[in-house]
């Protein structure tokens, strides 16, 4: 027996390969997407205030919807209680749900989510007036699910240029960057894939198309990784490959080094050569490839950590080395955590954790398993998911024996607590986490929990303290030339101010924090914005008019990733400049975000 739920595109219920009867009027359509989609159960005066605010008896209304829903999925015991439990006889499969789903052998599975199904919108064409405050929850789960489509068109189209068939991944990328034509990424894998399909001509003809659409629309220039993707060839050698898998494998030792020294570009060079070479030794051997395979991980796994402005490259690097015959468990492994890694920066969270699953058990290494560990743990934060988020870290912190990878983790645990309201958790553990990155030499990453620090000591009244790290934070932020610690750093600096009575400072700062932190197509997103969430409670509070801009690109960014505390953030900011709908908008984003800091806000 089959039984599958599809919201996207013209909402249908179908058991068994035959449609159900469609119900009468599509309120029980906007119900059953709302209970569907929720992190927890729904309260019945909630659900009927935000569906049926203007009948006589919203209550009523509710009942008879809810009957309705029984009869439209033909379970007669489903959608019972208060809260309402879906309380399925069978679990159906929903089409939705499911776009967080592993891809088979790294394809879409058959064709069920393929193709058109996946370019219609969350209940296409269907709107809800009178229902004001479900409008605005409906757009802004239209917007997570479109996220969810980009990124598995994205990581479908690497998957495919990886294999060879570039002809049919530049037709997914072409479809991306129609989809988001000012997402820099996508440009760059279009011309990446024409390229590598022998199409020159054209993939110059893209990128010139870019640089006119962002110099003429953004006024800013693309990045160097727009002009890298039009070469084909990993390196170009005047000499012959190096002799035996030995000296490859010299290579990539002198290019790992090389990188840790801070010689990105020597590094980069070494590595890109055992690439090269590591291919020419096995060109035709049966079963073989895993030199090369390790060849390609190591070098995406640089461009990724190492390169900054290259994670598209780093990514089609992953996707190659997958794609290798004979591939090692533990190099395997690694592509997988670092796919994740990537997706996790570039808000696309929906597929982080299909990236982690695959990795499960080929994870021996205890550090490796402490990584994939904190990659879970961040994303979980970053989509509002704490108490998920701290009990990945804590274990994470169980497997990491070295400082580096503690002082991650316990900067990324003091930021649940920060963002949590927890105070006087957030502060020993960003402490540690400044002492141990210290300790390991790790200066490049100081910023990040020293900027955090910063605005715990912010939080709780100790403006001069606040300062001194941020003001520190952004100066070391700068020498390195990271625009995530820049921005984030320069984030807090622009809080300070307006807590010293300097709103016109402050706002002159968060704006450059904003241009900081997105600056480069491959900076963190939630550092953008979290920015953004900050300028437009100042933007409120002196009446700038630019607030309803801010709130709005807060909105989009937020949904379309799902980035949770974030869009429950810019409702209320919605609410405050003047939308009374958005706060029951608010009240239903909050579902799932176990935050009491956030809950006081609504």
């Amino acid at each position: 027996m089959t039984f599958e739920i599809h919201l996207l595109g013209s909402p249908r219920v179908v058991r068994d390969g035959v449609v159900r009867p469609v119900p009468r009027g599509h309120k029980v359509w906007g119900l059953l997407a709302y209970l569907v989609l929720r992190e927890t159960p729904a309260g019945r005066a909630h659900v009927a205030e935000l569906l049926f605010p203007t009948a006589d008896d919203p209550m009523a209304a509710l009942r008879w919807n809810l009957s309705a829903l029984r009869r439209l999925v033909g379970d007669p015991g489903a959608f019972r209680g208060d809260p309402v439990v879906a309380g399925w006889s069978a679990p159906p499969v929903v089409d939705v749900v499911a776009l967080g789903s592993p891809l088979e052998g790294g394809r879409l599975e058959g064709d069920r989510l393929a193709g058109k199904h996946l370019e219609g919108e969350l209940l296409d064409g269907l709107r809800f007036s009178g229902c004001p405050a479900f409008e605005l929850w409906l757009e802004a789960q239209r917007r997570r699910v479109r996220g969810a489509v980009e990124s598995l068109w994205h990581e479908e189209a690497l998957f495919l240029l990886a294999r060879g068939a570039a002809t049919e991944s530049a037709e997914l990328a072409g479809r991306l960057v129609a989809l988001a034509p000012y997402d820099e990424n996508y440009h760059v894998l279009l011309v990446r894939a024409l390229a590598a399909g022998g199409h020159g001509m054209d993939a110059a003809r893209r990128a010139a198309a870019c640089r006119t659409l962002f110099r003429t629309e953004l006024g800013v220039e693309p990045g160097p990784a727009l002009d890298a993707a039009m070469v084909t060839r990993t390196a170009t050698t005047a000499t012959a490959p190096a002799s035996g898998r030995p000296a490859v494998r010299a290579l990539l030792d002198a290019g790992e080094a090389a990188i840790s020294a801070g010689a990105l570009d020597a590094g980069l060079e070494c590595l890109r050569r055992a690439v090269v070479d590591a291919e020419t030794l096995e060109t035709g051997t049966p079963g073989g490839g895993a030199l090369t395979a390790a060849a390609y991980t190591a070098l995406g796994t640089a461009l990724v950590h190492a390169a900054r402005g290259s994670d598209e490259e780093g990514a089609a690097a992953l996707h190659r080395a997958l794609a290798c015959p004979g591939v090692a468990p533990e190099t395997r492994a690694a592509a997988y955590v670092e796919l994740a890694y990537v997706e996790f920066l570039r808000a696309r969270y929906q597929r982080v954790e299909p990236w982690l699953a695959r990795a499960g058990n080929l994870l021996t290494d205890p550090e490796q398993r402490a990584f994939a560990l904190s990659v879970r743990g961040s994303t979980l934060s970053d989509v509002g998911r704490y108490a998920e988020a701290c009990t990945a870290l804590h274990e994470g912190l169980r497997h990491a024996g070295s400082d580096r990878r503690r002082s991650y983790l316990l900067s990324m645990l003091g930021r649940v607590h920060l963002l949590r309201g927890d105070f006087d958790q957030a502060a020993p553990a960003l402490d540690e986490a400044l002492e141990r990155a210290k300790t390991a030499g790790w200066t490049t990453f100081v910023p990040w929990p020293e900027a955090l620090r910063a605005e715990v000591d912010l939080a709780v009244g100790d403006l001069r303290n606040a300062r001194t790290r941020a003001e520190h934070a952004f100066a070391l932020g700068c020498q390195i030339g990271d625009p995530c610690w820049e921005g984030l750093a320069a984030r807090v600096l622009g809080l300070v101010r307006a807590a010293e009575g300097d709103e016109d400072g402050a706002l002159d700062t968060l704006q450059d924090a904003r241009r900081r932190a997105g600056r480069l197509p491959d900076g963190y997103v939630w550092v953008v914005a979290r920015t953004l969430d900050a300028l437009a409670g100042v933007g409120l509070r002196t009446n700038h008019p630019g607030t309803g801009a801010w709130i709005d690109e807060l909105a989009a960014l937020a949904e379309h990733s799902g980035m949770t505390e974030l869009s429950v953030r810019a409702a209320v900011h919605r609410w405050h400049h003047g939308d009374p709908a958005a706060r029951g908008a608010a009240v239903a984003l909050l579902a799932g975000v176990d935050s009491p800091a956030l809950a006081g806000l609504v």
